[in-house]
């Protein structure tokens, strides 16, 4: 198989109409542009704080903990944005999320819970 038979092959499953529904939401008024920027930007952000490490691990460079600190908080405005976009608040989004925790580890972190989860909890 050459590339360009496997980019005929794949595009089979590629769903022609994303564009299209992402602008029929848009135009509906959802908020389908913020959501894509925030996860687009997620997306961007997480991969200059982890190349930040991989730096700092692999190539011996010093870690830079302010340009750290920058990223972490570059990560935190497109999640605001995100939340923003579904009309949730951070404090709501925090609660659920130690409230999950719980329940999956009681004791705190157990590896055992970690790779046998209950049916449904995500």
């Amino acid at each position: 198989m050459n590339g360009n038979e496997y980019q005929s092959k794949a595009m089979r499953t590629n769903n022609h109409e994303a564009g299209e529904k992402i602008l029929a939401s848009m135009q509906a008024g959802n908020n389908t542009g913020e959501i894509l920027n925030a996860s687009l930007g997620l997306s961007g952000e997480v991969g200059e704080l982890n190349d930040l490490l991989k730096k700092w691990i692999f190539h011996d460079k010093n870690i830079d903990r302010e340009h750290i600190k920058k990223e972490i908080g570059d990560i935190m405005w497109y999640i605001a944005l995100m939340a923003e976009a579904f009309g949730f608040e951070l404090d709501s989004i925090m609660i659920t999320n130690i409230e999950k925790l719980e329940a999956r580890y009681p004791e705190g972190f157990d590896t055992a819970r970690s790779n046998n989860r209950k049916e449904g909890d995500i």
